[in-house]
C-alpha cells in the first residue's frame, strides 16, 4: 500500500491465478496451432507463421473479452470476484500476447523479404477512406499502443503518481482497444475469408460484454436512484441484524456518493464505497481479520475510523450512524478521512 512499492507483491493466490492463467493461454495456443495444422497443412514458412498470428490473434481477442466481462460478472455473482482480484495481470498477460502476434506479423513479411510493402500499406492515405482494402492493420497496430500504455502503467507507482481518478479514467481506454480489435477483425480476414465461425466469434465476443454490462447496469439501476433521506437528513438502512455479519449494505441518497454500512459482530460503521487503491467496491467486500477488506486487491481499512493498520497510512472517508427505534440509520454528509464514527449495537436488536 503506502510503505513503498514492488513489481509484483507475490502470494498463494496470485501463484495459483498466474499459474492457471499462463497454463490457460499456452493451451489455447497451442491446441489452436494444432488443429489449424491439421485441417490446413502449411505449405511453406509464411503458411506456417500465418497459423501462428491466426492462434495468437483469436487468443487476444477471446482474453480482452474475458477481461471486460469480468467486473459485470464480479457484480452480478460474488463468486467471479477471484477472478477480478488479479485482473492487472491478466491484463498484462493480453498485452504480451497481442505483441506476440504483431511479431509474428512482422515475422511474415521478413521471411518474405516484403517489409517494404507493409509500410507502404500503412501510409496510403487514400485507402483510408476506403471500407474494401481499408488499412486494417494500422486498427491492430493502435489497439497494441493502448495496451501498452495500459501494461506500463499498471502499478501502483502509477495508481499514486496519477491519482486513482485518473488512473481509473486512463484504464477506461480498454474498452477503445476492444472496439479497434473488433474493427481490425472485421476490416481484416473477414474481407478475405469466407467463414461463419469468426462472425460468430466477434458478435459472440461483443454481444456478451454489452449484455453483461447492460444487466449488472439494470441491477444496480435503484441504488444509483438513491434512497430518500428523513427530515433530519439521515438514511434508513435497515435493522441491524439484515446487515451481513462481516459484510454490509450499500447505500446511496439521491446524486450522493455511495456509503458502504458494515456489520463487525455487535460494531456498526459506515465509509465510503470507494477503495483508496483503484476506487474499488469497498462494500462488495467483507471483513477479514477484523478490518474491512477491498474484494479487489485485498487493501484493509479498520471499520472503527475508516484507517489502514500500520505501518499504512491510507484513510478513507467516514460517515455518523445511529439506530433510530430499531432501524439503522447514516448520515450521508461525510467526515474527514480518518474519523471514528462506528457505534456498538445493543445485543437485543442482533
Amino acid at each position: 500500500m503506502s510503505v513503498g512499492f514492488r513489481a509484483v507483491q507475490w502470494n498463494r493466490d496470485k501463484l495459483v491465478y498466474d499459474g492457471i492463467l499462463l497454463a490457460a493461454v499456452a493451451l489455447f495456443i497451442a491446441g489452436f496451432a494444432a488443429i489449424h495444422w491439421q485441417l490446413h497443412p502449411p505449405k511453406n514458412l509464411p503458411d506456417a507463421i500465418d497459423i501462428w498470428i491466426r492462434a495468437t490473434g483469436t487468443c487476444a481477442f477471446l482474453m480482452l473479452t474475458v477481461i471486460l466481462s469480468i467486473g459485470p460478472l464480479a457484480r452480478l455473482d460474488r463468486r467471479f470476484l477471484k477472478l477480478l482480484y488479479n485482473r492487472r495481470h491478466f491484463g498484462v498477460l493480453t498485452f504480451l500476447v497481442a505483441l506476440t502476434h504483431f511479431g509474428f506479423l512482422l515475422s511474415w513479411y521478413l521471411v518474405q523479404h516484403n517489409l517494404p510493402n507493409l509500410a507502404a500499406e500503412l501510409t496510403t492515405w487514400k485507402d483510408y477512406a476506403k471500407f474494401i482494402d481499408f488499412p486494417f492493420k494500422a486498427l491492430g497496430i493502435a489497439a497494441l499502443l493502448v495496451l501498452f500504455v495500459m501494461a506500463a502503467t499498471s502499478h501502483d507507482f502509477w495508481l499514486l503518481f496519477l491519482t486513482p481518478r485518473i488512473w481509473k479514467a486512463l484504464h477506461m481506454a480498454l474498452y477503445v482497444a476492444y472496439g479497434l480489435v473488433v474493427m481490425h477483425v472485421a476490416l481484416g480476414i473477414m474481407q478475405g475469408e469466407y467463414t461463419v465461425l469468426i462472425p460468430l466469434m466477434l458478435a459472440g465476443g461483443l454481444g456478451s460484454v454489452a449484455v453483461l454490462h447492460l444487466v449488472a447496469g439494470w441491477r444496480e439501476r435503484r441504488l444509483d436512484k438513491g434512497i430518500a433521506v428523513s427530515a433530519e437528513g439521515w438514511i434508513a438502512v435497515g435493522p441491524p441484524r439484515e446487515i451481513p455479519d462481516k459484510g454490509a449494505c450499500i447505500v446511496a441518497a439521491s446524486g450522493a456518493e455511495r456509503i458502504a454500512v458494515f456489520r463487525d459482530g455487535d460494531e456498526i460503521g459506515a465509509l465510503t464505497n470507494l477503495c483508496a487503491h483503484q476506487n474499488g467496491p469497498l462494500g462488495e467486500g467483507r471483513i477479514i481479520d477484523g478490518c474491512v477488506t477491498c474484494p479487489w486487491h485485498g487493501y484493509q481499512y479498520r471499520l472503527a475510523d475508516g484507517c489502514a493498520p500500520p505501518p499504512f497510512t491510507e484513510k478513507l472517508v467516514t460517515y455518523r450512524v445511529r439506530i433510530n427505534r430499531g432501524i439503522v440509520e447514516v448520515d450521508p454528509r461525510p467526515l474527514p478521512p480518518g474519523t471514528p464514527a462506528a457505534i456498538k449495537c445493543p445485543s437485543n436488536l442482533l
